[in-house]
């Protein structure tokens, strides 16, 4: 084992929704292991966004408008992928939504979305790149779970169902094709201090934790939030050749709470 197990030189790696959070940290550590990033957004202003970040920090990364829900779009931009860099070498399922309403207020137009972006694109865009993958004899393909895949919580029903699907669909991804030496894991990430949390973080007016956030420090044996940068080696790890008998797994990186029974009351 060296550290050269763990590089990414000369791979291209698709990271969806990568404008920014998640996605957006991911992209970044493989860029400082060698690799070539692409990526897409929903909406061409993201896209835009994306593409300054990444220059800010001295990445030239690739990226367009694409919605991973429709597979014409997805087929389009893979080739535009392949025929610009020659091979497609690792995929992060990123992109994703949560619609937080109690599950009997839940329309089920609102229930398809969540399903059709978090689990319906990962499985649009998987079956895209896999054959491109099985030609080449080798890929990586890391799909973006989450704790909900393995807990339910109120208001979370269509994000649970989903990420629970996408979970077997991993497991499945590695059944189908591992002998074709596509390795598909997932990363469930705990929960993460994001711009999207940053509600939940707030100190209350008489300098108290938001009750949500000091929910989830009790529960947390970490003590804390996570940060993307604490998933960056786990992606790594997982899109490198150090993981090349890692297959049909969850890395679960939430310091611990999906081994905590929780504090005893005093």
């Amino acid at each position: 084992m060296t550290d050269k197990d763990f590089r990414l030189d000369g791979k291209v790696c698709w990271i969806t929704g990568a404008s920014y959070g998640i996605g957006f940290a991911i992209a970044s550590a493989y860029a400082s292991m060698g690799a070539t990033i692409v990526f897409n957004d929903l909406h061409q202003d993201k896209v835009e966004m994306g593409l300054k970040a990444y220059e800010e920090i001295g990445i030239k990364a690739y990226g367009k408008a694409v919605d991973v829900t429709k597979e014409e779009e997805v087929k389009a931009y893979l080739e535009e992928i392949i025929a610009k860099f020659g091979h497609i070498d690792v995929l992060v399922n990123n992109a994703g939504i949560i619609k937080r309403i109690p599950m009997t207020d839940m329309s089920e137009k609102d229930f398809r979305q969540v399903i059709d972006v978090d689990l319906i694109a990962p499985f649009i865009v998987s079956k895209a790149v896999i054959p491109h993958m099985v030609k080449q004899g080798h890929g990586k393909i890391i799909n973006i779970c989450s704790m909900m895949s393995e807990l339910g919580r109120e208001t979370v029903s269509a994000y649970a169902a989903a990420k629970g699907g996408l979970k077997m669909l991993t497991k499945n991804i590695c059944s189908e094709y591992g002998e074709a030496n596509i390795q598909c894991n997932g990363i469930g990430p705990g929960y993460i201090a994001t711009p999207q949390t940053a509600p939940l973080r707030e100190r209350q007016p008489d300098g108290s934790r938001h009750p949500f956030d000091a929910f989830i420090v009790a529960k947390t044996p970490a003590g804390r939030w996570g940060t993307a940068e604490d998933l960056q080696g786990p992606a790594v790890f997982l899109a490198s050749e150090a993981s090349n008998f890692v297959n049909g797994h969850i890395l679960y990186v939430d310091g611990g709470i999906l081994a905590y029974i929780g504090k005893q009351p005093q």
